[in-house]
C-alpha cells in the first residue's frame, strides 16, 4: 500500500487507547516464529523507545506544544510496552542478545545498500562491520556459558563469523563523529539515520543493564566492552543527525520515521496476530503524523514540504538475509576513523591509538572469549565423541 504522509490521516490521537490485556499480550515463540518475526519486533521496540525519548526532551523545550507531546509521549509509551512484552520470558539474556546482534546486522545491512548518498552508506558499513564481530563475540560466550548454538536463534540467516575485531573497536571521542546530512538531503537519508540511532540506542541501553547480571567473569567484561562500543555507535549515527534542524522539525521527522518502519513490518510480517498490530501502530503512527504537522504549522509557521517533500516513503527495510552483501563487504579494505574521514588501516587517528592501547592495557575481554572458539553447527553437543553404553 502506498502511503502519503499528508493525505492518509491514520487513527486520530484522542481516539488511540489501550487496555492492560492489549498491552501485554500473547507473545512470540522463540521455536516457532520466524527470526525476523523477532528481528522486527525489537526493532519496533528501539524505534518506539526513541520516539519516546525525543518526545520527552521536546517536551522540556516546547512550552506551546506541551498538551500534544504530553498525549504522544502516554501513546509511545504503550506502544513500546505491547512490542516489547511480545518477546518471550524462555529467550534467557544472551540469547536475546544474540537477537540483537541479528537486527543490528540485517537492518543496517538493508539501509546500506538503499542510502542514497555515498558517505552515509560507507558510514553504514564501516559500523555493520563491528556489529557483525559482536555476534560473533558473544556467540562465543553463548557457547561458553549455556553451551548452545547462536544459530538456534539466528536460525541460519546470518553468519556467525569474525569481522572487524571488536578489540580495535575503540576510539577517541571525537573520531566517533560524522559529517551530518544536509537539511535538502533525501528524505530516504534522514530516516535511515533516525532508524539506525534509535536502533543503537535499545543495544546499548540493553547490554548496560543485563552486563552486571552475569556471574562469570568474561562475561561481565564483555558486555562492557560491547556496551561502550554501542555508545560509540549512538554518537556514530546521532552525528549524522543535522542539528540545524528545528525541534519540531525533529518531532515530524521521527513520526514520519515510525511509519515508515512500520509500513515495512507489516508489508512483510509473517505471523498474522503480529501484522495485525503492526497494521495497528501504522494507523496510529499516521495520527502522529498529522498531530506534528499541525504542531510545526501552527508554531513554526512553515510548510511541512520542506522536510517531508511530497510525503510519499522511500523504500522501505528489507527483512532478509544479506548474506551475500556482509561477505562483500568483509572483503574490502580495513577501513579506519581519522575525525569524520575514513581512511585506511595505517592512517588512523594516533587519539584512537593511545584510547584503544589503554583501553585494552590490562587484556581484551572480546579477544578472550574467543580465543579458543570455532563456530559450528550443535557445538559441544556436535562436538562429544559417541559413547558405548
Amino acid at each position: 500500500m502506498a502511503i502519503n504522509l499528508f493525505t492518509d490521516k491514520g487513527v486520530p490521537l484522542e481516539r488511540q487507547r489501550f487496555t492492560w490485556k492489549e498491552l501485554v499480550g500473547k507473545p512470540i515463540s522463540k521455536l516457532d516464529d520466524d527470526a525476523f518475526t523477532r528481528v522486527r519486533v525489537i526493532l519496533m521496540n528501539g524505534i518506539e523507545t526513541d520516539a519516546l525519548r525525543v518526545s520527552q526532551v521536546l517536551l522540556r523545550m516546547q512550552r506551546e506544544a506541551r498538551v500534544p507531546l504530553a498525549q504522544l509521549t502516554r501513546v509511545e509509551n504503550h506502544q513500546a510496552t505491547a512490542i516489547n512484552w511480545m518477546v518471550s520470558a524462555d529467550h534467557s539474556p544472551l540469547e536475546t542478545t544474540i537477537a540483537y546482534e541479528q537486527v543490528a546486522i540485517e537492518v543496517t545491512a538493508s539501509v546500506a545498500q538503499h542510502e542514497p548518498d555515498a558517505y552515509m552508506a560507507q558510514a553504514y558499513r564501516y559500523a555493520l562491520l563491528e556489529d557483525f564481530d559482536h555476534l560473533y563475540r558473544y556467540a562465543a560466550l553463548m557457547d561458553r556459558l549455556e553451551g548452545k548454538d547462536a544459530n538456534s536463534i539466528t536460525q541460519g540467516y546470518t553468519d556467525i563469523v569474525p569481522g572487524r575485531p571488536t578489540v580495535v573497536h575503540h576510539r577517541s571521542p571525537e573520531n566517533d563523529l560524522l559529517e551530518c546530512y544536509a537539511r535538502d538531503a533525501a528524505l530516504a537519508t534522514k530516516l535511515h539515520a533516525i532508524t539506525l540511532v534509535g536502533g543503537e540506542y535499545q543495544t546499548h541501553d540493553y547490554y548496560i543493564h543485563y552486563g552486571p547480571w552475569f556471574a562469570d567473569p568474561v562475561a561481565r567484561q564483555l558486555y562492557a566492552e560491547i556496551a561502550s562500543v554501542e555508545s560509540q555507535h549512538i554518537v556514530h549515527y546521532g552525528s549524522m543527525l543535522n542539528p540545524d534542524e528545528s525541534p519540531l522539525e525533529k518531532l515530524l521527522l521521527q513520526q514520519a520515521n515510525e511509519v515508515w518502519n512500520y509500513q515495512a513490518c507489516a508489508s512483510q510480517e509473517t505471523n498474522p496476530r503480529v501484522k495485525a498490530l503492526w497494521e495497528q501502530f501504522l494507523e496510529y503512527e499516521l495520527g502522529h503524523v498529522q498531530c506534528a504537522l499541525q504542531l510545526f504549522k501552527d508554531i513554526e509557521r512553515r510548510d511541512p514540504a520542506e522536510v517531508l517533500g511530497d510525503g510519499k516513503l522511500p523504500r522501505g527495510i528489507e527483512f532478509r538475509s544479506h548474506r551475500d552483501f556482509l561477505r562483500q563487504a568483509l572483503a574490502e579494505v580495513p577501513m579506519r576513523k581519522d575525525g569524520t574521514r575514513f581512511v585506511d588501516e595505517d592512517d588512523e587517528a594516533v587519539a584512537s591509538l593511545q584510547y584503544r592501547n589503554h583501553m585494552n592495557s590490562q587484556g581484551s575481554p572480546s579477544q578472550g572469549v574467543s580465543s579458543a572458539y570455532q563456530w559450528m553447527p550443535g557445538t559441544e553437543l556436535a562436538a562429544r565423541p559417541a559413547t558405548i553404553a
